[in-house]
């Protein structure tokens, strides 16, 4: 009886566990078995196995074995232990030294004919088993740049089963043809693919006429604000929101292995770039399930939109069409940063730190409140439009800007004015710099992920500014959450400024940008009167104009 030992990863979200893959031969009749809680995928690796082993001239063993994979607890999902399985079987068959399987890492699924298809999910892979100690990767050739991602390891590509023998036991590579690249036909199914790359050449002075909705869409990239535009259909909501990725800077390399690591578990990492840089932009269609925006399925949990945009922007278009449960699944991931995916077989964990870009029209026919458009939806139909967009989404929300259409004059009026994306890019990036720096000694690098009970006691606004927040906040038109994202949004205003700390006027920019409008003043005494605002404001993404208290 003989035993040999190999080793792969377990991937559960982004999060991976080295795996001992145990296989035993013993006396009995001719069978396998494959024990440690394996998925349907895992389980059929008995008969791929098998057959990669027989076409690549090796001898399967004709008595009992067993496949043991450890520890037997933890769920085993996919098709990349093949090769880890079939060099333990070759190990217990004494064709391969186990002195050669005891310090190296196997990853890869195996075609029929023996040859090693690429897999999903490398990069985690190596970098959960490189900080459980491990240093030497065995892995399909195609994902060798991708694996090559983690510092001090040593990663070493093959394309069939041959080659992997011949490289644990020293012997020279056999020539083997590498196999078919295929797409993935999960990913091609996909609906949420991120597509930064289809908007890098899309510039923000082509959206004309719309000078504060651009400087809103400035200040949400600045600070990484969630942004809800409302406006009539064509007034440029989505040209603004298409356009936001090119407003952001590189991720540096910390944020790229994340994204990296995410779309690699999702199988949408391209070959040709194995380190994603640019912030990912998805923009899911309307009709996308629960599972598709957040995350899950059926037997392995795959990240969903909100993981895909992790780092970058997520867009919802049209967003009072999406069904409530989506929307309000967003709660989760807007406050904490993530998304747990509870399953039986387990627990899956992945980032989900994304700006919200929301675009909506102020009704169903999407003419309310249009300059010169008659809208011709009932009061009742309107106002189950707007509430589609439940209050607790909308109070996690930053700025609130309403887009009108614009004129032929005002567009021509603002060709001499607008700025190139390049321009505001920069001020961005300055504008970023001085975050990073105010927050170097803390886990956050942006206004928009700072806690309000810390931004509150350690970096106020200036006293005069207090007031006009308090104000607000006692008379209800913004809640105590919507207090802090004020906070947040003045530092942003202050930043691109070059201000080192808010004054009085950030304060109220940002309360006019959280509002969607000026904000109701009172005589505040030393601070000046300024008379009430006599209009009723416009509801703005979706929310219901609130009654002005009595004086």
């Amino acid at each position: 009886m003989t035993l040999a030992r190999a080793r792969s990863v377990s991937l559960s979200g982004v999060e991976g566990h080295v795996v001992d893959v145990e296989a035993h031969i013993g006396n009995g009749l001719p069978g396998f078995s494959l024990v440690g809680l394996p998925d349907a995928a895992l389980a059929e690796a008995r008969s791929r196995v098998r057959a990669a082993v027989a076409n690549s001239g090796q001898g399967w063993p004709q008595r009992k074995l067993t496949v043991a994979l450890s520890p037997a607890t933890l769920p085993k999902a996919g098709a990349h232990f093949d090769l880890a399985i079939a060099m333990a079987v070759l190990g217990a068959a004494q064709a391969v030294p186990q002195d050669r399987l005891d310090d190296v890492v196997l990853l890869g699924e195996l075609g029929l004919d023996g040859r090693l298809k690429p897999i999903r999910g490398t990069l985690p892979s190596v970098l959960a088993a490189a900080t459980a100690g491990r240093t030497r990767f065995v892995v399909p050739e195609p994902n060798v740049d991708e694996a090559r991602l983690v510092a001090g390891v040593e990663v070493f590509g093959v394309r069939s089963l041959r080659q992997t023998m011949a490289l644990l036991c020293g012997e020279e590579l056999p020539d083997e043809p590498p196999y078919p690249a295929e797409d993935d036909p999960a990913a091609a199914e996909h609906s949420v693919l991120p597509r930064s790359d289809r908007l890098a050449g899309l510039d923000l002075a082509e959206v004309l006429g719309q000078a504060a909705a651009r400087k809103a869409v400035e200040v949400a990239a600045a600070g990484g604000h969630h942004l809800a535009m409302s406006g009539p259909p064509g007034a440029g909501k989505t040209m603004l929101a298409e356009r936001m990725p090119s407003l952001l800077p590189d991720l540096d390399q910390r944020e790229a292995l994340e994204v990296t690591a995410i779309h690699s578990v999702a199988g949408l990492l391209p070959s040709h770039a194995p380190l994603v840089v640019r912030p990912p932009f998805c923009d899911p269609h309307h009709s996308a399930s629960l599972p598709a925006i957040v995350g899950g399925g059926a037997r392995t949990a795959r990240p969903g939109a909100v993981s895909l945009a992790h780092r970058g922007v997520l867009f919802l278009d049209e967003a009072p069409e999406f069904r409530p449960t989506v929307l309000d699944a967003l709660r989760q991931p807007l406050e904490h940063g993530e998304v747990v995916i509870a399953r039986a077989a387990g627990t899956a964990r992945f980032p989900a730190r994304f700006q919200l870009v929301i675009a909506s029209n102020p009704c169903p026919c999407g003419r309310a409140y249009g300059k010169g458009l008659y809208c011709t939806c009932t009061p009742q139909a309107r106002s189950r439009y707007q509430h589609r967009l439940s209050g607790p989404i909308k109070d996690r929300i930053d700025i609130m800007q309403f887009v009108e259409p614009v004129a032929r004059a005002e567009m021509v009026a603002d060709q001499s004015l607008v700025e190139p994306s390049a321009v505001v890019a920069e001020r961005v990036r300055a504008a970023r710099q001085r975050q990073v720096r105010r927050f170097a000694h803390d886990p956050w690098t942006l206004n928009a992920h700072v806690p309000g009970y810390e931004l509150r006691r350690r970096w106020p606004p200036e006293p005069d500014a207090l007031p006009a927040v308090e104000s607000q906040l006692s008379s209800g038109w913004i809640t105590a959450r919507g207090a802090d994202r004020v906070l947040r949004l003045a530092w942003t205003l202050a930043d691109l400024a070059g201000r080192d700390r808010p004054g009085r006027q950030d304060v109220f920019a940002a309360l006019t940008l959280r509002l969607g409008r000026e904000p109701f003043r009172r005589d505040t005494g030393r601070h000046g009167a300024v008379p009430p605002v006599a209009s009723v404001p416009v509801a703005v993404a979706g929310e219901s104009t609130p009654r002005r208290r009595s004086r």
